[in-house]
């Protein structure tokens, strides 16, 4: 099993560990799992605080819901959903024994506006889903920061990606994507080691291509870069299994093993202590 690490802002390290756990933290109406749970700053700061003490090592904010079909929101109501969350966890977490916890904090968003806000507030690392192509000022804003950054595919915005996304060879066609995006990072300034790549499980792609997409996992490794994979509760189990929202937590842990099984490093998911616990077993068996 090896050992990955990742350089985030200001040269903060992550690792080296074989895994890392990213707690997803919805300030959102409208995702798909847990969107209106968290409606306000403070239910988030408490949200996070929770998943920072089941053990994430990172805590990945989101202002804006990307599940298939959402509705963008403005720059304005973005920033007023993260900012005061980063700003909060930027002091860091109680353990709940008198010390302080101090994971890494993403911003899941594609405004470049956003993306400097956070950062300037305390974010380490910047989780795009739009691999810098909704805002184009995104790319100098990580350019100039240097923050961790989450390359991710997409086939189109949220809103129309899963109208029929279709590929030739899906992996063949984001190995390719992936190459053409680290070219363009790498000319604009961001070192390679402050990358990681994300598949983007159901972004643009359907059942089919999701599981050509894990079984084929390892070829991403091609960029010797470590990968970040989000299949937490996501649709994919409804089409595999036929399974509710609400009953999806067993597959996703399966699916997270899998995963780590075959190099996964960051595994982006809503139930940190049953992955930390998933990641336990795959570390002492493998």
């Amino acid at each position: 099993m090896t050992d990955s690490t990742w350089i985030l802002k200001g040269g903060r390290v992550l690792g080296p560990a074989p895994f890392f756990i990213a707690g997803v933290v919805n300030v959102t109406p409208d995702s798909f799992y847990d969107g209106g749970r968290h409606p306000d700053s403070i239910s988030g700061v408490e949200h996070a605080a929770l998943l920072a003490r089941q053990g994430a090592e990172m805590l990945d904010i989101g202002g804006e819901s990307t599940r298939p079909y959402a509705d963008p929101v403005s720059l304005e109501q973005e920033l007023e959903r993260v900012v005061p969350v980063v700003t909060e966890l930027a002091r860091g977490v109680s353990n709940g024994e008198g010390e302080l916890l101090t994971p890494a904090l993403s911003v899941d968003t594609y405004k470049a506006g956003v993306a400097a806000a956070a950062l300037d507030a305390g974010a380490d690392v910047i989780n795009d889903v739009s691999a810098f192509e909704f805002d184009p000022e995104l790319l100098d804003v990580v350019a100039q920061y240097k923050p961790g950054y989450v390359l991710m595919h997409s086939l189109g915005r949220p809103e129309t990606m899963q109208d029929a996304p279709s590929y030739e060879n899906v992996v063949d066609e984001m190995l390719a994507f992936f190459e053409r995006k680290l070219e363009i990072l790498d000319k604009a300034g961001l070192p390679k080691e402050n990358v990681t790549l994300d598949p983007g499980i159901g972004f643009g792609k359907l059942l089919e291509h999701n599981l050509e997409i894990m079984r084929n996992i390892e070829r991403f490794k091609v960029f010797g870069l470590p990968l970040y994979v989000g299949l937490s509760n996501k649709s994919l189990w409804q089409g595999l299994l036929g399974l509710g929202v609400e009953s999806r937590q067993n597959a996703t842990q399966a699916g997270v093993a899998v995963m780590a099984m075959k190099g996964v490093a960051v595994h982006r998911v809503h139930e940190v202590a049953l992955t930390r616990q998933t990641l336990a077993v795959v570390k002492a068996a493998a």
